[in-house]
């Protein structure tokens, strides 16, 4: 399945049913008075968040969503049937926005959970509702209200409870799949990795969700290589790793650096998230190195230097303990409904 994170999309809320003119008829009655029905009100446009679902692929193929219109009054006072609803079902995490791609309308961050965007029109009135002590035979009615239309875009934000930063060819696709079953694609070369991919970590009999993205570059928080877009599949992230490839031409110090300026630069509170910085490749080197590159790290501003080997796994469960340190009581996977809760209402686990 193809991975898509945002999508542009036309939705319109039903038109009222147009009200009816009618009059009662009824044996030696000719003359009985208005009894035309009022129109059914417009299907709304529902937005609910729906498990199972990873990516907005569909909404490629499937851009315009208009809801079913009310149908008409009758005689006898029949108010007419209402539209039926358009539900437009969307992964976890997605964000609707306004036509400007800034106003957020909608975060729908809780399995289940729905939502009128766009409410239908109400039904036209029938003529038994004009009359009046001085209008005893009103032939008018109402045409019906007409609905709500607008373009938004739809932008799915990963779920997920740690995140996994790093350059290119850091080893992140590698540490990855040694942790999780992801089968994320390895290669010896910059951006291996071209899309969001999440995989579930299961250690010390708890489980939570990594989502890994691909490499950042100088410049990503304002774009470069659609890395604004990468960084908001991390912004409900509870802890970011930070992989530093010691056996880069760049040195690790200048690496860390690059990419703490980019999560400051982003905004939306990832300058402000822990942050482990894991030394990864120790095993292409010697201890000597790693001690040196571990020290370059501390001086350089980092709290703690998790030295870590992604393909053999020496380090990993040292790394994956401190991060289970910064998660909540209860992980995504392991609430009932999957749903984001506010940080300041929860627990941290912690191993002792």
């Amino acid at each position: 399945m193809h991975f898509l994170d945002q999508a542009k999309i036309f939705i319109r809320s039903g038109m009222g049913g147009p009200g009816a003119v009618s009059f009662r008829r009824e044996k030696y009655e000719e003359y009985g008075g208005p009894n035309g029905g009022n129109g059914g009100k417009g299907g709304d446009i529902v937005f609910e968040a729906v498990a199972g679902l990873n990516t907005l692929i569909d909404f490629r193929y499937t851009q315009h969503f208009k809801a079913q219109r009310g149908m008409g009054g009758a005689g006898a006072n029949r108010t007419g049937a209402g539209g039926e609803d358009l539900v437009i079902r969307v992964p976890v995490g997605t964000q609707v926005l306004d036509d400007d791609r800034e106003t957020v309308l909608l975060d729908l961050t809780e399995v289940g959970k729905q939502v009128v965007l766009l409410r239908g029109g109400d039904g036209g009135r029938g003529n038994a509702s004009y009359k009046s002590s001085t209008n005893r035979a009103p032939r008018q009615c109402g045409p019906g209200w007409p609905g709500e239309e607008m373009y938004v875009w739809l932008r799915l934000k990963l779920l997920a409870d740690a995140g996994l930063v790093g350059l290119p060819n850091a080893g992140k696709s590698t540490f990855i799949n040694k942790i999780t079953n992801t089968k994320a694609k390895v290669g010896a070369y910059a951006f291996t990795t071209l899309r969001p991919q999440l995989g579930v970590v299961w250690h010390r009999n708890r489980e939570f969700v990594l989502a890994d993205i691909p490499g950042l570059i100088a410049g990503a928080a304002e774009g470069a290589g659609i890395g604004d877009r990468f960084l908001g599949h991390i912004e409900r992230c509870r802890v970011l790793i930070h992989l530093v490839d010691i056996h880069s031409d760049t040195d690790p110090a200048e690496a860390m650096r690059v990419i703490e300026d980019e999560l400051e630069a982003y905004g939306a509170g990832l300058g402000d998230k822990p942050r482990l910085v894991a030394l990864n490749k120790i095993d292409l080197v010697d201890k000597e190195l790693v001690q040196a590159f571990t020290q370059e790290l501390l001086d350089a501003g980092a709290d703690m230097v998790f030295p870590i080997s992604g393909a053999t796994g020496k380090g990993i469960d040292a790394l994956l303990d401190a991060v289970l340190g910064h998660l909540p009581a209860a992980t995504i996977t392991e609430r009932p409904n999957g749903e984001v809760e506010d940080a300041d209402d929860e627990t941290p686990w912690s191993p002792i």
